[in-house]
């Protein structure tokens, strides 16, 4: 098959998942066009059966905001006509799956039928599509997709929920690519952190007030009583400023490192002992999933899909949003034993096994020949 793909190509959960699926594809045999404004993060260069199309966003005195949409859609018809794909695959509601409704009317008029499958993957729902100014175009772009998916059914039923859907919506996880995670110890980044009696605890996120990463100090500090420990947080975002000031009012700043952002978090991942995740929401949780794959047991909350991710008590542990203590001493209870830390360890590989793209990648071709053939 040729199969356009449109995502976002930043370092976030929704342009890394279809990256990597369109890699995958493309292994297979399938010829992938990546549609976007820049070349996807996790396409550090293209292979055989991958090709990239930019699409070039100019600047107009008539414009205050350039109409990323409009420029998107011409772009998708160019890519259509010329390249003869058969169908697009389009990651986010806005504007990605509005642009691909107009690209497909625009070239049903020219004879050419082009069907579109929409994956959700949760802030253009429980974010984004809370806006009362988005809920027509998203309510309308979701039931116009020849399919939809969801990455979990927590955000299948957030989609149910806030809008007026009429189509059949698939649920397919998102996943890991394991030959990613190799476990290759870095002792030597391990020893820049934290001597050899110390844990090294890791937050990953995008600084965003639902990712709650005040509580992830809070934990920290909580946790340093009882176990020697170091915390890294990888990411960068709005609330950081704060994050730091918090860590200079608890004291724990001499024991605490900020990365700022990293594209591969394969490199670094690995050297936690533990993985920190007390988001208000989680529409699905890949960080915690390549913690896992990595050996690195969860202490998470058990909002939105998270449930769907981690197996608690074996994988790791969930608490209450907002419940700093719990987290805390769930961490320590992992952590208190060389023994105790690695059965979560391998509870953690295991449960992250089954996330194995090899077990997703056959539902998606499956999806992409059921709207060929209707």
């Amino acid at each position: 098959m040729r199969i356009g793909i449109v995502c976002y190509p930043t370092i976030g959960g929704s342009g890394v998942v279809a990256t990597e699926l369109g890699k995958a594809l493309a292994e297979k045999g399938h010829q992938i066009h990546f549609i976007t404004y820049d070349q996807p993060v996790r396409l550090s260069s293209l292979g055989k059966n991958i090709f990239y199309h930019e699409v070039m966003v100019s600047q107009y005195p008539l414009f205050q905001y350039t109409p990323y949409e409009l420029v998107l859609t011409s772009k998708l018809v160019d890519v259509v006509k010329h390249e003869k794909l058969d169908v697009l695959h389009v990651h986010y509601a806005i504007p990605h799956a509005s642009a691909a409704y107009m690209a497909q009317q625009i070239l049903k008029d020219q004879g050419i039928n082009i069907p579109f499958i929409t994956t959700l993957h949760g802030t253009d729902i429980t974010l984004v599509g809370k806006d009362p100014s988005f809920e027509p175009v998203i309510t309308f772009s979701i039931n116009n997709s020849n399919a939809v998916t969801t990455v979990s059914e927590s955000l299948k039923e957030d989609t149910l929920q806030y809008f007026d859907v009429k189509k059949e919506i698939e649920v397919i996880p998102n996943f890991i690519c394991p030959q990613r995670h190799k476990s290759r110890p870095n002792s030597d980044l391990r020893k820049s952190y934290a001597a050899d009696n110390e844990r090294v605890i890791m937050h990953m996120s995008n600084f965003r007030s639902v990712k709650r990463v005040h509580d992830v100090v809070k934990t920290f500090a909580l946790i340093k009583e009882k176990i020697p420990a170091k915390m890294v947080f990888v990411g960068d975002g709005p609330d950081r400023f704060s994050v730091e000031q918090m860590c200079r009012d608890l004291g724990t700043c001499k024991d605490t490192f900020f990365l700022g952002k990293v594209k591969d978090v394969e490199e670094v991942i690995d050297i936690a002992d533990l993985f920190i995740l007390p988001s208000q929401t989680e529409s699905f949780g890949l960080a915690a999933l390549e913690a896992m794959i990595s050996k690195v047991p969860v202490i998470s909350t058990n909002s939105g899909g998270l449930p769907e991710v981690i197996e608690h008590g074996v994988s790791g542990f969930m608490s209450d949003v907002g419940d700093v203590e719990d987290m805390a001493k769930n961490a320590i209870e992992i952590l208190k034993s060389e023994q105790n830390h690695n059965k979560f360890k391998e509870g953690a590989y295991q449960q992250a096994q089954k996330f194995d793209i090899k077990n997703i990648l056959p539902r998606y071709e499956e999806l992409y020949n059921s709207v060929l053939n209707t």
